[in-house]
């Protein structure tokens, strides 16, 4: 059976996409609605970190009602982070080559962030469960402080418009989502998301809430977590932290 079409809802300031998105789960929405804004006034990043949220720059949801089993959702950031970066690379001068996905789940170009993706879930009073995946890209505007350098689109050659980004990101989210095939396409997903990232067989440092580790980016897992090679000699998986590259 084919998958029903995208909607599109855009607004103007609200708090954030990812919010609004949660609220039309909430209402009995059946998923697979896009919402986008102008403006947020309380967009939120990993951990909580507060998103700067000008307009220019473009803030987009997407709401998906029971994407995948709930055994097969570790692997689903890899597959959006990679219609992201897809996206993004079209409308970007040498997008294919300077371009990076810096795990698990950022976008840099020559180092410097430029796009950023936070996955919520929430089970549903009726049952279902509501994923909502939020995406913040950087076309006009970046901030000035923040625990990495930034960039955007603009300040690299880019003459992309948020609408424009936009239309590029549905088409490459739905074709990334169809390979995936609520993780069945997994394998596929994987590899081409190590072709596109920054770092591995290199030094980093991984800021864990409690320490910080050291070792070589060794790859990443079936379930997308970091790979860590040791001094020791031992492999350590991460899930969550924050990677800064030696």
């Amino acid at each position: 059976m084919t998958a029903p079409e995208f909607r599109h809802i855009a607004l103007g300031d609200v708090s954030s996409t990812n919010a609004e998105c949660l609220d039309l789960a909430r209402a009995g929405d059946e998923g697979r609605v896009w919402v986008t804004a102008s403006r947020q006034t309380g967009g939120r990043g990993r951990r909580g970190r507060i998103w700067i949220s000008e307009p220019g720059n473009l803030y987009a949801s997407l709401l998906l009602i029971d994407p995948a089993p709930w055994d097969s959702m570790a692997s689903l950031p890899l597959a959006v982070t990679l219609a992201v970066h897809d996206a993004v690379a079209a409308l970007l001068p040498d997008g294919a080559d300077r371009l990076r996905i810096k795990w698990p789940n950022d976008l840099l170009i020559e180092g410097c962030k430029t796009a950023g993706i936070l996955i919520e879930a929430e089970q549903l009073g009726d049952g279902r469960r509501a994923v909502v995946i939020g995406c913040g890209v950087n076309i006009a505007h970046r901030p000035e402080a923040g625990l990495y350098p930034a960039t955007c689109l603009s300040e690299q050659g880019s003459s992309a418009t948020p609408p424009d980004l936009f239309a590029r990101l549905v088409a490459s989210m739905d074709r990334t989502l169809a390979d995936w095939d609520r993780g069945r396409g997994l394998s596929v997903i994987r590899d081409a998301w190590i072709g596109r990232a920054e770092g591995i067989g290199k030094p980093v440092t991984v800021n864990l809430p409690d320490r910080q580790i050291h070792g070589v980016f060794d790859g990443i897992d079936g379930d997308g977590r970091l790979m860590l090679a040791l001094p020791s000699g031992e492999r350590q998986l991460i899930a969550a932290g924050d990677v800064f590259f030696a």
